[in-house]
């Protein structure tokens, strides 16, 4: 077993409340690191510390929306002309994960499917409670609720000896509790105090089903306005851009 280190590079929601960068954390470990969610922000945070993406094994998606995954296309084109990269990346996600980055990076550097790359590019596609090896990790999604339109995972993912834990972005579901169980950390969203946006936990109901979460460790991300306000008093602990813990 080795010390994980969770770096928290964006923690806003897809407005920018509290003027947060949007989803993505750094897990890393002897064995290499990964990225959970890669919103449009990751690159520049990566950067703004000091890390390399180059030393990224891998990218977890646990849903195609743009400020869960809307940063893919800059990693790519940074590997390709900025970093030189070489060594082998795998990009894991929902069914058709290939397809939307490939969308997404031509709508927004036209051309940019034709680039032959310099390094290794593999992409995945999660299958319900299935464990995926994706370089230094082995991750199990489970679905969540979140959008009619597309899947959406929580992920759950074991890496040197630890397991952290992600919700994604979803509504209260009973997959929280397996997806959380005896997970050193949980990383679970939080949008609001007594309500949220449809498909959205909010703090309330979260306290209700807090007895469900077996997790070691319970951190709330992806916070609103009105959260952000109110969490120093609730006695709970939240992410923050920049915050690193070590597990």
């Amino acid at each position: 077993m080795s010390a994980v280190d969770v770096v928290f590079l964006g923690t806003g929601d897809a407005f920018g409340s509290g003027g947060r960068l949007h989803s993505s954390s750094l897990l890393r470990s002897a064995d290499g690191s990964v990225l959970v969610d890669c919103g449009a922000s990751a690159l520049a945070s990566l950067r703004a510390r000091a890390l390399a993406p180059g030393d990224v094994d891998a990218i977890l998606l646990t849903h195609l929306h743009g400020d869960h995954y809307g940063g893919v296309p800059f990693f790519l084109m940074d590997a390709h002309y900025a970093s030189g990269r070489t060594r082998p990346l795998v990009v894991a996600g929902p069914a058709g994960v290939e397809g939307a980055v490939a969308r997404l990076a031509e709508a927004l550097f036209p051309g940019v499917g034709m680039l032959p790359f310099r390094f290794p590019l593999t992409y995945l596609e999660w299958g319900e409670r299935q464990e995926v090896p994706a370089g230094p990790a082995v991750v199990t999604p489970y679905e969540v609720r979140h959008s009619p339109a597309l899947a959406c995972f929580g992920l759950r993912v074991g890496m040197g000896g630890r397991v952290v834990a992600f919700s994604g972005d979803t509504e209260w579901t009973d997959a929280l509790a397996p997806l959380s169980g005896d997970a050193d950390l949980f990383v679970c969203e939080c949008f609001g105090l007594d309500a949220a946006p449809p498909h959205h936990l909010d703090f309330r109901t979260l306290q209700r089903h807090r007895h469900a979460l077996t997790c070691r460790r319970l951190v709330l991300t992806h916070m609103g306005e009105d959260m952000l306000e109110r969490a120093p008093t609730l006695g709970v602990e939240t992410a923050r851009d920049g915050l690193c813990l070590t597990l």
